[in-house]
């Protein structure tokens, strides 16, 4: 029953935010197609709930510069102004409500990561496949990018073990005050979250 109140809080709140974003997600798209070139919106494939396979759209943040070899740059010298400011008020995260309203995603779990991860988590990090992944989650409002990986993932199974629609509440809130206090975009030193390249524990 948690599981179908979740899920039609997630369909209506995503199709009242997007009705109600609309017009941001115009002038947004218009702005990085200008600072930034296309494609405008970012997608890429992700894994979601049980692994299975969903693609994740996002704004884009950073340019397609590349060396002389035909190599893109360090995310570092790509992400520009307008990008870094998309990233530190998360409005490069709204496409996803598009992957809230299709069911790939809640508002709240463990935030979808990259697919080649699914092979470098332990057995217990695997768990935080076992719910829809979110656009917000435990680990984003109790530190985001400025945590370790296994602190991120240990975060994410304790959500898992206990969600519930006021656990979810709870999290909706200090992600508001997260974004507007912009704390823990990235980890330090790094424009962007370094590669989890598997624990050091296994």
């Amino acid at each position: 029953m948690k599981d179908f109140f979740k899920r039609l809080f997630d369909f209506i709140g995503a199709f009242i935010l997007i009705t109600v974003v609309s017009p941001l997600l115009l002038v947004i798209w218009i702005m990085a197609r200008i600072k930034l070139g296309g494609p405008v919106v970012f997608r890429q494939s992700r894994p979601g709930k049980n692994g299975e396979i969903f693609t994740l759209y996002k704004f884009r943040s950073m340019t397609n510069e590349k060396d002389p070899k035909g190599n893109l740059l360090p995310d570092q010298q790509r992400l520009t102004k307008f990008g870094k400011f998309l990233r530190d008020t998360s409005i490069d995260e709204l496409p996803e409500l598009f992957n809230i309203l299709f069911g790939d995603m809640s508002f709240v779990g463990p935030r979808p990561l990259l697919v080649q991860y699914l092979d470098r988590y332990s057995i217990e990090q695997m768990r935080r496949h076992e719910v829809r992944p979110g656009l917000t989650g435990w680990a984003q409002v109790n530190g985001r990018n400025a945590l370790r990986w296994e602190e991120k993932f240990a975060l994410d199974v304790w959500y898992v073990d206990h969600w519930s629609i006021w656990l979810d509440m709870k999290i909706l809130y200090m992600t508001f005050m997260v974004v507007l206090k912009r704390s823990g975009i990235n980890a330090e030193g790094e424009a962007t979250m370094n590669e989890f390249m598997g624990s050091k524990e296994d």
